[in-house]
């Protein structure tokens, strides 16, 4: 049984453990891995459209309680309008196969956004989990930051308190702000990898 603590211990935490994929992880400073995926509007969405500006993909699932402490908080709507100010491109991700929680149809990713009234550029549909396989997606939420030459600046939590409550948001160190700050400003990131905290992406079999 000794053998299966560290997968029970980091479900408690509502961290992922992640199934075994082909796909290489991705890296600091490495390319991003690109993708196409459609959005909640059936929109092709390709990464590689969008180089030249920064790019933050947040994995999201509306049924999770850390992502609802962001959006319930609206700090999430907020850095989504200040990336928006800042010229990047926000991509929320709904990685969720059908019948798991957090799986949405365009109709309702498009619900849920009026509702939360965030301002993500693109909410892309990933249900098979394929873009979600290409990063190591963990969590929801889990935040990635791509600066304009493609590579990945930062990829971790959006913060730094794997908490639900909103009142730890004032005492967190704001990882996902720091990192889109420090690349819109042309500097090193100061956290480039965290630990991502939140509910398991729920991946198809």
């Amino acid at each position: 049984m000794s053998n299966f603590r560290p997968a029970l211990w980091l479900a408690a935490l509502g961290l992922a453990v992640l199934p075994l994929v082909a796909h290489a992880a991705p890296r600091i400073g490495a390319a991003a891995p690109d993708f196409v995926g459609k959005d909640s509007n059936g929109q092709t969405v390709r990464l590689g459209d969008l180089k030249g500006k920064i790019v933050v993909l947040e994995w999201t699932n509306d049924g999770c309680p850390y992502v609802g402490k962001w959006y319930r908080s609206g700090a999430m709507q907020q850095l989504q309008r200040d990336a928006a100010g800042m010229g990047a491109v926000w991509l929320s991700i709904a990685s969720s196969p059908p019948g798991e929680q957090g799986y949405v149809d365009g109709a309702q990713a498009n619900a849920d956004t009026s509702r939360r009234n965030a301002a993500p550029a693109h909410v892309l549909l990933d249900p098979q989990g394929t873009i979600a396989r290409l990063y190591g997606a963990q969590t929801t939420p889990h935040i990635f930051v791509i600066k304009p030459d493609g590579l990945l600046a930062y990829m971790g939590g959006a913060d730094s308190i794997a908490s639900t409550r909103i009142e730890d948001m004032k005492r967190a160190e704001p990882y996902a702000r720091e990192a889109l700050v420090a690349v819109a400003e042309g500097k090193p990131v100061p956290h480039p990898v965290t630990r991502p905290y939140g509910c398991s992406v729920k991946y198809s079999s």
